[in-house]
């Protein structure tokens, strides 16, 4: 098995296509690395990451895991690509109860790049808000301890400096998906995580060591671990098959259709984009009050903090939401129908139209349902056991499903760009069972 690795990696640099997009996909995500550690000016980063990290408590471990610290030492990337994220899911919503919106979703790739446009605009006003809320907020927190020269040069420069790293990060994502491998604001947010596992590994053993945490407490979050991985690769792999028949037509003397061929109905449809879709909308509201210095927003600020029973609810609840509503954007089961219908396909034992429609609806609608109880459960429970166990790191179920997710969409790019030119995968003779789609 390791002999193969080795092979199919091999592979990959003798592809200069597929070489020089691995190569520019590496060197986007090191600048990206590198920017997440240059400070913002005006600040004393150091005192300000003290105070983060013994104050911030959940919350601010859970923002911090998608920004790769960036957040906790305010760096020029402090905003992340979370702003981008946050006009994706108002643009999204916006499709549906917008007409304009909604004619230019079905315009093919004209419309598409508009609403790309209007999810930039979006995302740069977002930014705005956000920058000058964190200005404010620094200036005010600990009695300005951590501005070095406030006043609105302190809160132009603060505003124009992470502004401009939410749209470098944007513009960034936007060359990986268009010149590299995979989608590229996943793999920011992919990189961010995974770049702060070394050093949260290190210092649950550092514990360990010194007797604060038990063989036990690491045996049993070592299994969760494992199980949840096991589980999102199986899942996410998994398919509803609905069978379609093709009819013969006969045109001149040539027999066109006849085969039989299904409709493959993923699961999880919806992907990563529930849970952080969720967690960013949770998360807004809950790092604005974490700012302000008073009794009651605090109490609501703390309420919204991971692991507490309101988060979980909210939480679990707009999981459900989001795994319909994206399904229901990406998947139209009268569109299916009438596209079936078109080329004389039909599901057998079922009339085609409006019950062909009627049909596809009632699976997509189970599936749909199973595949949110299965996110909802992924992402919550594990965090439930680490916040119970008073684990020292915030690497739950949501981390876990977007770092295996998006590695798994990324490695099936790679894997379709060697078996196009006749080079072995991953898997060998296989193909690897991605969430293409």
């Amino acid at each position: 098995m390791l002999e193969r690795l080795i092979t199919s990696l091999q592979n990959i640099f003798k592809i200069p296509e597929l070489r020089s997009r691995v190569i520019f996909t590496l060197s986007m995500l090191a600048v990206y690395r590198i920017g997440a550690h240059v400070p913002t000016p005006g600040i004393n980063n150091e005192e300000l990451f003290k105070f983060l990290t013994e104050r911030g408590g959940a919350l601010m471990g859970f923002l911090d895991i998608f920004s790769g610290g960036a957040l906790s030492r305010l760096t020029i990337f402090a905003l992340g690509i979370m702003p981008y994220i946050s006009a994706s899911i108002i643009l999204q919503l916006l499709t549906v109860v917008v007409p304009h919106l909604s004619k230019l979703a079905k315009e093919g790739e004209r419309g598409r790049k508009t609403i790309i446009q209007y999810t930039r605009y979006g995302t740069i006003l977002i930014a705005l808000i956000q920058g000058f809320g964190i200005a404010l907020g620094l200036e005010g927190m600990n009695d300005g301890a951590f501005v070095l020269d406030p006043g609105w040069p302190f809160r132009l420069m603060t505003v124009i400096t992470l502004v401009a790293g939410t749209a470098f990060l944007m513009w960034l994502g936007e060359q990986i998906t268009e010149r590299g491998v995979g989608n590229g604001i996943s793999l920011i947010i992919f990189s961010g995580i995974v770049a702060s596992l070394p050093s949260a590994v290190v210092q649950t053993f550092d514990l360990y060591q010194v007797g604060q945490i038990s063989l036990l407490l690491l045996l049993v979050l070592g299994v969760v671990m494992l199980a949840v991985m096991g589980a999102i690769v199986f899942l996410e792999s998994g398919r509803r098959k609905i069978a379609v028949q093709y009819a013969k037509r006969i045109v001149g003397r040539r027999v066109y259709g006849g085969q039989n061929t299904h409709i493959p109905l993923k699961i999880n449809t919806a992907g990563v984009i529930p849970p952080i879709f969720a967690s960013s909308i949770i998360a807004f509201p809950a790092t604005i009050a974490s700012f302000i210095q008073v009794p009651w927003v605090q109490s609501i600020g703390s309420q919204l903090a991971p692991g507490s029973l309101l988060y979980t609810m909210l939480y679990v609840g707009m999981i459900i939401f989001f795994c319909f509503f994206y399904t229901a954007v990406v998947l139209n089961p009268v569109d299916m129908a009438d596209n079936m219908k078109k080329y004389g396909g039909f599901i057998p034992g079922i009339r085609p139209g409006q019950k062909t429609a009627d049909f596809i609806y009632k699976v997509l609608t189970r599936i749909t349902f199973a595949g949110a109880i299965y996110l909802a459960i992924v992402c919550v429970i594990p965090e439930l056991l680490i916040y119970r166990l008073n684990m020292p790191f915030y690497f739950g179920g949501t981390s876990l499903l977007i770092v295996i997710g998006v590695g798994l969409d990324t490695a099936q790019q790679i894997e379709n760009h060697m078996l196009m030119r006749n080079y072995e995968g991953f898997l060998g003779k296989g193909s690897l069972k991605g969430r293409s789609g």
